[in-house]
């Protein structure tokens, strides 16, 4: 079945950690509002990474229709050497059954982040560019936040064996955050990646349940907050920026006072605005779902089907 265009729209928590460092910054917080706007970013490369692990480890066989292999991952050698493009390439196609030189459709075939997200795929024996049906936005933060320098240290040395002390280290962390996260899909270009509506299930899958899996310390703790998929009947047609319509209370101040809310117990996701919104273009949406954890406070109501978690 083919799928509609669409518009996509993530919320997730982080206590405890960065989940999208900055190198050109210390390995702090990604800020590209600047200083006074308070904000803080994440990549869209991070939240497709989160997709593609996750899709990883639940089919790491392909799935029995052996269409569910990731191109982009990382993959050694007998010696330990990393593949590139070519080899990752010819592993996935192989794993899928597919035999010969490696072409756009079998890899779209085989790959599923390669008919969700696209490719490019140069190597010395052929290339080819293809744009992915699905587009995800950088995630910011709907609140200032202030990031938290720290140090420890470790019973192990770093280095020799003679030390008489472990090895100092240094981290930024956020205490608590909320980001808010678009993608688009476009019905025409999955037609030509041969995107369907089970491709679709899954990404919305991915992006709740891989974001529990993909943890590490220095990413802090993640959750799942609220997710919302807006599907159109013109497949030419979306609203745009739905995250621009979401509040959350309690205000800016607060959030730069003194005492921050630490958890999702102290927020309130305020959806008035964009219900509004989504009632406004009622004749363009053909289907509205949602999903939402029952600790997270909601004000407002979104119009559209309220589906049961994963």
């Amino acid at each position: 079945m083919s799928v509609n265009s669409a518009e996509v729209l993530f919320v997730k928590s982080v206590k405890d950690g960065i989940p999208n460092r900055d190198p050109l910054n210390d390995s702090d917080a990604r800020r590209i509002f600047g200083e006074d706007d308070g904000r803080i970013s994440l990549s869209d490369v991070s939240i497709k990474r989160d997709v593609r692990d996750y899709v990883l480890a639940k089919y790491p066989d392909g799935g029995e229709q052996k269409r569910y292999f990731i191109f982009c991952r990382q993959e050694r050698t007998e010696d330990g050497k990393l593949l590139g493009r070519e080899g990752l390439a010819k592993e996935t196609l192989k794993k899928a059954g597919f035999n010969g030189d490696v072409e756009r459709d079998p890899l779209l075939k085989a790959g599923y982040d390669v008919r969700l997200f696209g490719a490019v795929y140069s190597v010395k024996n052929g290339s080819f560019n293809q744009t992915g049906p699905v587009q995800f936005g950088w995630a910011h933060s709907l609140h200032p936040v202030e990031s938290k320098y720290v140090q420890g240290t470790v019973v192990m040395p770093s280095q020799a064996e003679g030390k008489t002390q472990g090895t100092i280290w240094t981290t930024y962390i956020v205490p608590f955050a909320v980001f808010a996260m678009p993608a688009v899909i476009n019905a025409t270009i999955a037609k030509d990646t041969g995107l369907d509506e089970q491709d679709v299930e899954l990404l919305l899958e991915s992006l709740w349940q891989g974001t529990k899996h993909r943890q590490a310390r220095g990413r802090g703790f993640q959750q799942p907050l609220f997710l919302m998929h807006v599907e159109y009947s013109d497949p030419f047609f979306r609203i745009g920026y739905l995250e621009d319509y979401l509040k959350l209370e309690p205000s800016s101040d607060a959030w730069q006072g003194g005492a921050p809310p630490t958890s999702v117990s102290e927020i309130k996701l305020d959806v008035t605005e964009l219900a509004e919104v989504l009632a406004q273009y009622s004749d363009k949406i053909a289907r509205i779902r949602y999903w939402t954890v029952p600790e997270l406070n909601i004000k407002g109501e979104i119009p559209g089907e309220k589906c049961c978690l994963w």
